[in-house]
């Protein structure tokens, strides 16, 4: 995994703070009472059962700091990782690894590694056969958050997300850098209410 990965993890941006400007307006009351996204929030699951998976050549448990930091994310905002494990990035262990976190009862699947243009980098097309259908707003809005972090190289992330027998599926790059921006910025603000929109 080099390319975006590498950059994402060396850019020095520690805990991302996002002090940007135009940040974080979820807490802001609308003048006319409740957004219908705040109403569709109020209804929204808080507890979600997430499979982490990690993909890699070179991890194992031990070093997973990306799997490590989805986990504690995830459980800090009060949801159940149900499984988690590392796999090497091939596309057929890819692919058996999620198979075992939906059956295990998952309704998010979120798999770090593995997004970049090198030859070895197969996560992508290990999981895009598999989407029942593709979200492509999460890619696009993580590629420009991940832009204004980390600059030009954010577009060599192929980082995406979509749907697979009723749970949500996210592809992220492997540093542990792009994995704490997707999850504080896109994917904890909304996963309770994406996946009750699974389920409607």
């Amino acid at each position: 995994m080099v390319g975006h990965d590498d950059e994402h993890g060396d850019g020095g941006h520690g805990g991302h703070s996002h002090s940007h400007g135009h940040g974080h307006k979820h807490g802001g009351t609308p003048a006319h009472g409740e957004s219908p996204a705040q109403e569709h929030r109020s209804h929204a699951p808080t507890h979600v059962s997430c499979f982490v998976l990690t993909c890699s050549d070179s991890r194992a448990q031990a070093d997973d700091v990306s799997g490590r930091a989805l986990r504690e994310g995830l459980e800090a905002a009060g949801h159940a990782v149900v499984g988690q494990s590392v796999v090497r990035d091939e596309p057929e262990a890819i692919r058996a690894a999620v198979e075992r976190g939906l059956e295990g009862g998952a309704r998010a699947v979120l798999i770090t590694g593995g997004t970049g243009i090198t030859r070895r980098d197969q996560t992508v097309e290990a999981i895009r056969p598999l989407l029942d259908k593709e979200i492509p707003g999460f890619g696009e809005l993580f590629r420009m958050l991940s832009f204004q972090e980390i600059g030009s190289a954010a577009w060599l992330s192929r980082a995406l997300a979509g749907t697979v027998r009723g749970a949500l599926v996210f592809v992220l790059p492997g540093s542990p850098n792009a994995v704490r921006l997707a999850l504080d910025r896109l994917i904890l603000p909304e996963l309770g209410h994406a996946v009750r929109e699974l389920s409607r």
